[in-house]
């Protein structure tokens, strides 16, 4: 096992964690909790709360307080403001091997995947908009009103943060992605209420300590856990909420943005994915595009919202590519996620595991070929082999539905026309790859893509400068750039007769 810090040590040994709010622990709920368990070995690690309607309301009145005009954070300079988010990018850096374990006990992240992708990559996001508090723009406008007495018009608009923010994070990259709201959301000057998974808490109470230590006023970041029944129903039907902003499954995405009319409150939804990886049989390097098209897939076990699940290879080269792929995915160590040279970890709970072995068994049934994979390597944990399926008919509930594991479905395709045909056949249209060194026929494939992200010769990677959102059922809004600080200011239009 491997030796945790003293700080994560310390942090673990309160073994039951109240909601975090105001700056600080609230009294832990002992009757009504949450086990938080290690997919690894399936123990449990400690207990959280389960936020009450109670719970909600008090975070969000917190935050509200916060957020008045004559508050110490809405009366802070832009500069100032943009100081803290710099800090709490180094409190993640200076804490980053604590914070990486964490997400590895409650996830099963690999370790290595976890410094970089959550913790670095939450860092880097931090960062990137602590820049971005000085130069939230306004615009002047001429305007064609006609005013008495010759007097003329100054029109203009300014953004101001939009409010109280509920954020709601999923469990696979359960900092990098709480992130990419709460960076944003303090940027602009807004306050935020964060509800994590109930399988991935512990990563978000951290954060928060660490933030406060930054020097974030309390109440501006706020965490209560729970599920999404009772204390995530009640954060997005709150009253007080300015916007939600939601990362997960297209099914509760619906739910939030219906419960969220009935307030007419904001939401930015980044929803489900079944993102189509198309290999021309002109690709640049076919071993290099294997392992990209595995990695595309088979990264954090498959739990990535821009998967590249369905892979479309020419017709010529069909059985190369996918034995090159099978190859490299038959090479993969699986292990704990502790184990620096693992390529594949646990799923992150026993519940999600047997979701996606029922989608293999699904495969099967149906008439898909199981070509490599599928079966669970050992006695206990939430492990599962790297699963590749071919297939020949584009309807196959494996083809259209999202998985979320590490399972590829690979179809043959004629020519582009065919291939941008069966690409495209999807209610969801969140990302798309492309392999090929024809630039002509990448850009056409850019253009016609019915997806919010394109990589061309390469798997899809995230930046904070690069705005990540779908097509179709795949989500509402973008997340990340300039576009994600925008998305939680208000636009405020002026004009002044003089």
């Amino acid at each position: 096992m491997v030796k945790l810090t003293q700080q994560l040590t310390q942090f673990l040994n309160k073994k039951t964690f109240g909601h975090f709010i105001n700056g600080a622990y609230t009294t832990p709920s002992l009757t009504n909790s949450i086990e938080v368990i290690n997919p690894a070995n399936e123990e449990t690690i400690v207990s959280v709360s389960k936020g009450s309607p109670e719970d909600v309301d008090y975070a969000v009145r917190t935050a509200k307080t916060a957020f008045e005009y004559q508050s110490p954070w809405r009366k802070m300079s832009p500069d100032d403001r943009g100081k803290i988010l710099f800090s709490i990018a180094e409190k993640l850096e200076e804490h980053k091997e604590s914070l990486a374990q964490l997400i590895t006990l409650e996830n099963g992240k690999l370790i290595k995947d976890a410094r970089s992708s959550d913790v670095g990559g939450a860092s880097k996001t931090f960062r990137y908009y602590a820049g971005w508090t000085t130069k939230i723009e306004g615009e002047t406008l001429d305007i064609s009103q006609p005013q008495k007495g010759n007097k003329q018009n100054f029109a203009f608009t300014r953004r101001e943060p939009i409010g109280v923010i509920a954020a709601i994070v999923p469990w696979n990259f359960p900092l990098s992605i709480a992130s990419w709201k709460v960076a944003p959301a303090l940027a602009a000057g807004c306050t935020v209420v964060l509800k994590p998974s109930e399988e991935t808490p512990l990563s978000a109470l951290l954060f928060a300590e660490l933030a406060v230590e930054a020097g974030l006023p309390p109440g501006v970041l706020n965490v209560v856990t729970g599920d999404g029944a009772t204390t995530g129903s009640a954060l997005i039907s709150h009253k007080d909420i300015s916007k939600v902003t939601f990362t997960g499954s297209t099914q509760t995405g619906k739910i939030i943005g219906k419960a969220a009319m009935e307030n007419v409150t904001g939401v930015s939804l980044e929803l489900g994915g079944k993102s189509p990886a198309i290999v021309f049989d002109d690709a640049i390097d076919f071993d290099a595009t294997a392992k990209g098209v595995a990695a595309g897939i088979f990264r954090n076990q498959g739990q990535v919202c821009v998967a590249g699940s369905r892979v479309y290879i020419h017709k010529n080269v069909f059985d190369k590519v996918l034995t090159d792929i099978a190859h490299v995915a038959e090479k993969m160590k699986i292990s704990d996620g502790f184990d620096e040279a693992a390529d594949l970890g646990p799923l992150v709970s026993r519940s999600h595991l047997e979701g996606v072995c029922a989608y293999i068994q699904k495969g099967q049934e149906e008439g898909a070929v199981l070509m490599s994979g599928g079966d669970q390597p050992f006695d206990k944990g939430c492990f599962l082999q790297p699963t590749i399926f071919s297939v020949t008919d584009n309807e196959q509930t494996i083809v259209q539905e999202e998985i979320f594991g590490p399972v590829l479905v690979a179809i043959p395709f004629t020519d582009m026309e065919d291939a941008l045909q069966k690409a495209n056949d999807s209610k969801m249209g969140l990302a798309a790859t492309v392999w090929t060194k024809d630039i002509s026929k990448a850009m056409t494939m850019v253009n016609r893509l019915q997806a919010g992200v394109v990589y061309v010769n390469s798997p899809v990677r995230s930046d904070p400068n690069l705005p990540l959102g779908g097509y179709k059922h795949s989500g509402i809004g973008r997340e990340l750039g300039k576009t994600g600080v925008y998305a939680y200011t208000t636009l405020k239009s002026v004009n002044i007769v003089y």
